[in-house]
């Protein structure tokens, strides 16, 4: 590589102009000199790139930012596909989470039977990405971000041999508790982090090497306000904040029941802000409401992968990659959410310390669903998005996946062409 061909798809995301940031801070490392986005949606594309162009030049970047609506010019050549799309919009999102709610289950984007949803709508759409790469861009990587990426990164890993990346923010939350907690740089830092996206641990925490002592442990975990404090105290570990539906499930549920919207509703609400913000000509700066959307950390992480592949840096991330026995009692095939070196050589998984005994049950009834959900997102098998319900801790329930299944494939129906109706 050279000069960086950097490809956005799904670029019409608010999340868009953190990655120029992200790219702007490091661009005597990168030598971007192009930066592609696309998007099926041509009104938000317009007007995303007229932003960013002028987010661009307030950031002093010389960069070409260029736009498409064909899917094969944006990934022809490019060394690096963000990916970031969310297939049916935020309008199928609140069906995820309505849906489920109503037989009192946890309803949301990424886990559970709305989480399922999301993943049968993605998986086509992000097989048909990684095979064009295979075409396009065989040398060049896929960062994906696009959720539920677990079950993204499995599909991708087991039906291609795109080169992939699957990424969460989550990955550099213990630094970023410790920094807010204890006021220390994020490289002090350092942590044993097994599991699956969503579904992790977070153990053996060191400050410069040495162990945290029990109050800095729990001043980190207090960080994590979605799980008990009394419960980390319990478990000696610090659990991922979706352990909260978990391990909080009734408390959530009424939690959800109780608002006057869900999280995707109020997500319309501050998009239609921040699109506001974008499309104003003389606007150049993030809006403010930007803050509000969550995925704290997420550029940070995708441009820190692409340093260490360019510039051939050892850099320990958290990546979603096949297990190939680094959990002891998972599949080879399973994709995990574990530490990992990754320099230009690629992705390789670091050794991952005992998981405690009390977390192997539920990663090993999680990533059962998962390893079924993929199954019958690539073949459209309705048989097998039953037996991943009822292999699911948050469903589990025989009854109310007969009830789900045809009500989720009924509201999903023209995002699931793998599916016959």
């Amino acid at each position: 590589m050279s000069d960086i061909k950097f490809t956005i798809v799904g670029a019409g995301s608010s999340y868009t102009p953190e990655l120029l940031e992200e790219l702007s801070q490091r661009r005597e490392e990168l030598p971007v000199r192009e930066i592609m986005l696309y998007d099926i949606n041509e009104e938000r594309l317009d007007i995303m790139t007229g932003f960013c162009k002028r987010f661009a030049k307030h950031l002093g970047m010389e960069v070409d930012i260029k736009s498409t609506l064909d899917l094969d010019k944006a990934l022809y050549g490019a060394d690096f596909v963000d990916t970031q799309i969310r297939v049916g919009g935020n309008r199928q999102r609140v069906l995820d989470e309505k849906i489920p709610l109503k037989y009192h289950l946890v309803g949301q984007e990424t886990t559970g039977a709305g989480g399922m949803m999301k993943a049968m709508r993605t998986i086509p759409v992000m097989l048909d990405v990684a095979r064009k790469m295979e075409e396009l861009s065989p040398t060049g990587w896929l960062i994906n971000y696009t959720n539920p990426t677990g079950l993204v990164t499995e599909a991708v890993t087991r039906c291609t041999k795109a080169n992939i990346a699957g990424f969460c923010s989550g990955g550099i939350f213990p630094k970023m508790w410790a920094k807010r907690s204890l006021g220390i740089s994020y490289d002090r830092v350092q942590y044993d982090y097994a599991g699956l996206n969503h579904m992790n641990f977070i153990s053996n925490i060191t400050i410069d090497g040495r162990p945290v002592t029990e109050d800095e442990f729990l001043k980190i975990a207090g960080e994590n306000t979605d799980v008990d404090l009394e419960l980390v105290k319990l478990l000696g570990v610090i659990p991922s904040p979706y352990l909260q539906y978990y391990y909080h499930t009734s408390e959530k549920v009424n939690k959800i029941l109780s608002r006057p919207r869900t999280r995707g509703e109020e997500v319309m609400l501050l998009e239609k802000e921040v699109y506001d913000a974008y499309a104003d000509q003389n606007n150049f700066l993030k809006p403010a409401a930007l803050s509000k959307r969550g995925g704290g950390g997420y550029s940070e992480v995708a441009i820190g992968f692409v340093n260490a592949i360019y510039n051939n840096i050892d850099t320990a991330m958290v990546v979603n990659v096949p297990n190939n026995g680094a959990i002891k009692f998972l599949p080879d095939t399973a994709v995990v959410e574990i530490g990992c070196l990754v320099n230009k050589r690629g992705i390789s998984p670091l050794n991952v310390a005992n998981i405690p005994e009390m977390c192997w049950g539920l990663i090993s009834a999680v990533k059962n669903y998962e390893q079924l959900a993929v199954e019958s997102a690539v073949e459209g098998n309705v048989r097998k998005a039953k037996l991943a319900l009822l292999a699911h801790p948050l469903v589990r329930e025989y009854d109310l996946v007969e009830k789900l299944i045809p009500e989720l494939l009924e509201a999903n129906k023209m995002y699931l062409p793998q599916f016959k109706f």
